[in-house]
């Protein structure tokens, strides 16, 4: 099932196989919300990027005098 793989858990090495099917399924879960987390953080990061450059895109436009608008418009 798991070939021998080891993990440490608080400076103890644990063969997989030696897990109770409770043990591993806990295992598991802890590994899927590191997963989820990583995800998230890498969203979040997107997310902050998107609405930075949204922020200073009408900071600038807001600082825009009001006949360039205007002139862009009639091009």
């Amino acid at each position: 099932m798991t070939d021998n793989k080891t993990v440490t858990i608080n400076e103890v090495e644990y063969k997989l196989d030696d897990f109770t099917d409770k043990q591993l399924m806990l295992f598991n879960h802890v590994n899927d919300l590191e997963r989820k987390l990583k995800s998230s953080r890498f969203n979040m990061d997107q997310l902050l990027v998107g609405r930075d450059t949204f922020a200073e895109l009408l900071v600038k436009s807001l600082e825009e005098k009001p006949e360039e608008d205007s002139e862009k418009e009639a091009a």
